[in-house]
């Protein structure tokens, strides 16, 4: 057990440690640049921020080969993952893979982002800003669009450093 007192900075790797036991849903964030190269990484960095106007914020690691290619883009999709989209988790965040390479991604009607085909929910943005935060860069999207599907599995998350999915036992919550 570590226990921090005030004032205290934490370490790197005991935060990480700490943060893995917060259960976050698993994305994938895609676009595509003025060349029309797609790209796209998996993040559980995404929540929503703003109900007016509607926004969403995804934390984009400084380091991702994808940095760049999102600082200059003006539109992103969201794509929320169900438990048997886990491969497609992982093939996005390999590096040096065409990550789009056999899966059933397709423009979004009228513009030309990736959508996953089966996703749970598409959320497509435009950005808003880009922020930079520590080590990351907090990638903010206005919806323009909204794209859901009946889920046919439960979602996909990250916890303790591993896939995870909710347990359905049937029973609601108090």
């Amino acid at each position: 057990m570590t226990t921090l007192t005030k004032g205290a900075a934490a370490d790197p790797a005991v935060f990480r440690e700490a943060m893995s036991l917060l259960a976050a849903p698993l994305t994938v964030i895609t676009t595509r640049d003025a060349d029309g190269r797609r790209w796209g990484f998996t993040a559980s960095s995404v929540t929503s921020a703003s109900l007016e106007p509607p926004l969403v914020v995804v934390g984009l690691s400084n380091g991702s080969s994808c940095r760049a290619a999102f600082g200059e883009v003006t539109g992103f999709v969201v794509n929320l993952l169900g438990e048997h989209q886990a491969p497609v988790a992982r093939k996005f965040a390999e590096h040096g893979a065409d990550r789009f390479a056999g899966l059933p991604f397709e423009d979004w009607p009228g513009t030309r982002l990736p959508r996953l085909v089966g996703a749970h929910a598409a959320l497509r943005c435009r950005t808003a800003d880009l922020v930079p935060v520590g080590d990351h860069q907090l990638l903010i999207g206005e919806l323009t669009g909204l794209h859901t599907a009946a889920p046919a599995s439960r979602p996909l998350l990250w916890h303790r450093r591993d896939f995870r999915t909710t347990a359905d036992d049937g029973r609601q919550s108090p």
